[in-house]
């Protein structure tokens, strides 16, 4: 016989064997019929943001195969990022529109909001604005203010001091609802703004640094260095809000496109149920 072709032969048999025991040594697989890590990422409201944050802290904490990522942008940057696949879930401080509506629902998908608390737009002032006698306003006169046709604390009972007015930029919910209910509609012109702030915590900031200063916060960013007025007589407080006396009052939404996935219904769950109601509490918001 052919010495190459027995050593060719010898050879096929070693390269056989070594591939038997190769793949007898590598066995089953450790974790194949595990479940992925699913990942949820939620954008929108910096009003519902810390409330949202922790939640998805203390929920990512318990260890189960589905994590949450969350961060802020507005409520309407939050919309477009579901509608567009961006996001998974975007949290709201209003409700959607008719034309978010007209832009992302389908026959088969519709935006779906889920309602996680009660929150407030406190019309909020400058610790010396406060101390100067300005404790409450008028709906009419908070319009005037912003409309620019009030410019110096002094007319309405205040020291004489021209006011600094600070205003939210387009996309936010919380300018949405403010222009609504006390500009009159949501497009609403506000001449008398000198600043508008990306979120509630520029807004508080822009407050703190000043001392003639009026602006509109979600009720959790207000506290000593930032003070709430009254509005028509009535104090922003859980029974006012629920009640919607208080006629700042809101309520904030997780939304979907489509009915939850399993995944999304399990973070909406936690969000929901008593211990998620217990972090929106302690973020100063109304719980359901």
């Amino acid at each position: 016989m052919n010495k190459d072709l027995v050593r060719a032969g010898g050879l096929l048999v070693i390269l056989g064997l070594v591939v038997v025991f190769s793949l007898g040594c590598i066995g089953p697989q450790e974790g194949t019929d595990e479940q992925k890590t699913v990942t949820l990422r939620i954008t929108g409201s910096t009003t519902a943001l810390p409330f949202v944050a922790q939640a998805a802290e203390e929920f990512n904490a318990l260890g189960k195969d589905v994590q949450v990522s969350v961060s802020g942008g507005g409520s309407g940057a939050g919309i477009k990022d579901l509608g567009e696949g961006r996001s998974s879930i975007a949290m709201i401080s209003r409700e959607v529109t008719g034309d978010e509506k007209k832009s992302y629902d389908t026959a088969g998908k519709k935006l779906t909001e889920i309602m996680i608390g009660y929150d407030a737009i406190i019309l909020a002032v400058s610790p010396e604005v406060y101390d100067g006698g300005i404790k409450a306003v008028t709906r009419e006169q908070v319009k005037a203010i912003y409309a620019g046709n009030i410019t110096n604390w002094k007319e309405i009972g205040g020291s004489d001091k021209e006011i600094y007015v600070i205003g939210r930029k387009a996309g936010s919910g919380t300018r949405d609802t403010f222009n609504e209910l006390v500009m009159g509609n949501k497009g609403a012109e506000t001449p008398g703004v000198q600043t508008e702030a990306e979120g509630n915590a520029e807004v508080k900031t822009a407050i703190v640094g000043s001392d003639t200063a009026i602006g509109y916060v979600g009720i959790s960013y207000v506290g000593n260095d930032v003070r709430a007025l009254k509005l028509d007589g009535v104090d922003a407080s859980v029974e006012t809000i629920k009640t919607e006396n208080y006629e700042l009052a809101r309520k904030l939404y997780l939304v979907t496109l489509g009915e939850p996935s399993p995944q999304q219904k399990e973070f909406l769950g936690f969000v929901t149920g008593a211990e998620g109601q217990i972090i929106a509490e302690e973020n100063g918001f109304v719980p359901l």
